[in-house]
């Protein structure tokens, strides 16, 4: 294992999400044919609940651990939702977000054209966790994006719905 340096281990950037999931194991064969995940390490505790687990997906970390409601570790399946949604850009977004929907994630918003320059859809995995998966198609300036924005927006009342 390299070492740390700045206080950060290597490998790592400074913001890592940590996921809880009710089943880990399974969560991390799920990303491995969703998402191309390679599983760094597994630590099981007492009764071979995974306690710590680490991905990387593209050039990032992923914690996992398994959920354990008596100590405030609860999957979003226990909750019954969840507020947050991983952000993933890829190279190829419509491949990326095809291989996830075979792989069993559930369909939330179609890859579409945004207007702040990524082609970008979302899924829900298995596991209750949400992912925004997206290829960034055109760098805009701040002022492309609100004109684009205002556009979008504008639509999206003649339409009468808040999905593009």
């Amino acid at each position: 294992m390299a070492s740390s340096t700045k206080g950060v281990p290597a490998g790592s950037h400074t913001v890592t999400p940590h996921m809880i999931i009710k089943d880990p194991g399974k969560a991390i064969e799920f990303y491995k044919k969703a998402f191309g995940a390679t599983e760094i390490m597994r630590m099981n505790g007492p009764g071979g609940v995974v306690m710590h687990a680490e991905i990387k997906i593209g050039d990032s970390i992923v914690y996992l651990a398994g959920e354990n409601p008596q100590y405030g570790c609860k999957s979003p399946q226990t909750l019954q939702g969840t507020p947050v949604s991983l952000h993933l850009y890829v190279e190829n977004v419509d491949a990326s977000f095809k291989r996830a929907v075979e792989a069993g994630a559930t369909v939330q918003m179609p890859v579409t054209e945004m207007f702040w320059g990524d082609r970008f859809g979302k899924v829900a995995d298995p596991f209750g966790h949400e992912w925004s998966i997206a290829t960034r198609v055109k760098d805009m300036t701040p002022a492309e994006m609100a004109k684009a924005q205002e556009a979008f927006f504008k639509q999206m009342a003649t339409a009468g719905s808040c999905k593009p």
